[in-house]
């Protein structure tokens, strides 16, 4: 089957046909690093993590560019109210995020470009679009002309005459107040760079237009980010590379929020739940499962009783690979197909909950083959189950997640030395037919948060859904 996307730009769903037989070509709106992540940010990277490993499932090379925006004006505040380089606090939420990434299983981009590594790029663009009659320079800064560019506002549709341009400190010199920066004339105590119009610094629009026409060319298949980039990041970058003679995206897709209250989640709100501290309440791939499951266009409503309800649901799936693996007595090697139905629903505009459903129905199927002792079924289904986990980046027999600890590695050691003697106990009541008494360890145990299995290698402990 074709794969189809929601493109922004035509409102309606498209099939996707690739520049490139064969071959993917996606841009992502990365990190603005001012401060470390928040889940929100963090799910954007998850959305177009899993397409892209549907794409590569589907059998196409895929080129993913993921920019970094280490310079703008949020992260000139942040410099001046901490006493700190520019480019210190940058780099620092830089890892941030890429640590927040890999924790939650992200695969890396082929291509991660810094924004202050590529002015040579943006001041031939804005050359260009100089000698096009697009752009005009006015006091150090340099402007895009909005009204030299007929398809100006198509994405976001709105009406040029209503347009009020989002406008910052010192853009002196307009022609026009819809007008925008491309680069902004330099201030004293602040980051430069020289160009012929003078020294100053990119703004956010111009850096990604250069970038993408630097990683993937005149022409690429999808460009991505969050549904508060339409207006007026996207658009801007569409006029100066259109502008300056690039046909750019084909593709224009947009991942929804995570809300809190309602509210975009969002650092200048005070909001935000940092990745960082999310991982020493919640295991990775639970956060995984919570931001990645919903479709990449609905809204996700933040809440811990949500969290629970994702742990408890990937419990069950993870319970079910731990059962059959330890039946089948060997690593059972994921399938080289998903079944059908989880390949139609994420055909489908990257279907993600629809295709869920279809590996919750395949863990059940699998846990009634165990029931009724069917190995064979039970890890075919487990093959199966793999295989569709893969494409989620959710397989917990995957080693990214190998050793990951239910709730903490530090702790996990200790708590099991401590469940055992209790086990051991267990077994000896058992052992003498003591059914009571091995009955009442089993409850006190998971009344203390703990699930005990009777499996044919022993009694197996979890930790169960939080209360």
């Amino acid at each position: 089957m074709t794969i189809r996307l929601y493109d922004t730009s035509a409102r309606q769903i498209r099939d996707f046909v690739p520049l490139t037989a064969g071959c993917v070509s996606i841009y992502l709106c990365g990190a603005t690093v001012q401060a470390a992540p928040h889940i929100g940010h963090i799910r954007s990277g998850l959305n177009f993590d899993i397409m892209r490993r549907w794409f590569a499932h589907r059998g196409y090379d895929v080129t993913f560019v993921r920019n970094v925006t280490d310079i703008d004006d949020k992260i000139i505040r942040k410099s001046a109210e901490q006493g700190r380089p520019w480019w210190a606090i940058g780099y620092e939420n830089e890892r941030a995020f890429n640590d927040g990434y890999a924790a939650l299983g992200c695969l890396p981009p082929t291509y991660e470009p810094r924004a202050t590594g590529h002015i040579t790029e943006m001041t031939e663009m804005m050359r260009g679009l100089i000698e096009r009659g697009h752009a005009y320079a006015a006091d150090g800064n340099v402007y895009f002309d909005v009204r030299s560019f007929p398809g100006y506002l198509e994405l976001s549709n709105q009406d040029l005459d209503d347009l009020r341009q989002p406008s910052g400190d010192g853009e002196t010199g307009k022609r026009d107040q819809r007008d925008f920066a491309m680069w902004k004339a330099s201030k004293p105590g602040e980051p430069s760079w020289e160009t012929p119009w003078g020294r100053g610094r990119p703004g956010w629009h111009l850096e990604c237009s250069a970038m993408a026409h630097k990683y993937l060319g005149t022409a690429f298949d999808i460009h991505g980010g969050g549904i508060d980039l339409i207006f007026p990041h996207h658009e801007n970058e569409i006029a100066q590379a259109k502008g300056f003679g690039d046909e750019f995206a084909k593709y224009w897709v947009h991942n929804g929020w995570v809300t809190m209250a309602g509210e975009k989640m969002s650092k200048s709100l005070g909001n935000s739940v940092l990745v960082s501290e999310m991982v020493k309440t919640w295991r990775p791939i639970v956060l995984r499962y919570y931001l990645g499951t919903p479709h990449y266009r609905s809204m996700i409503e933040y809440s811990e009783d949500a969290l629970r309800e994702a742990e408890s649901a990937f419990a069950r799936i993870e319970g079910f690979v731990q059962r059959v693996t330890e039946k089948a007595g060997e690593t059972v090697e994921p399938a080289a197909e998903v079944p059908p139905a989880f390949a139609e629903a994420m055909d489908d505009d990257m279907g993600v909950p629809q295709a869920l459903a279809i590996v919750h129905t395949t863990v059940r199927q699998g846990n009634s083959a165990l029931a009724a002792d069917d190995k064979e079924a039970a890890v075919a289904r487990l093959a199966e189950v793999r295989a569709m986990l893969g494409v989620l980046g959710l397989d917990p027999l995957d080693e990214h997640w190998a050793g990951e600890s239910d709730r903490g590695d530090d702790l996990h050691g200790v708590v099991d030395t401590l469940v055992r003697l209790v086990l051991d106990q267990r077994q000896s009541a058992r052992e003498r037919k003591d059914w009571t008494a091995a009955d009442a360890i089993r409850d006190q145990l998971n009344q203390s948060g703990l699930v005990i299995e009777d499996s044919p290698a022993g009694p197996r402990w979890t930790l169960g859904p939080r209360q």
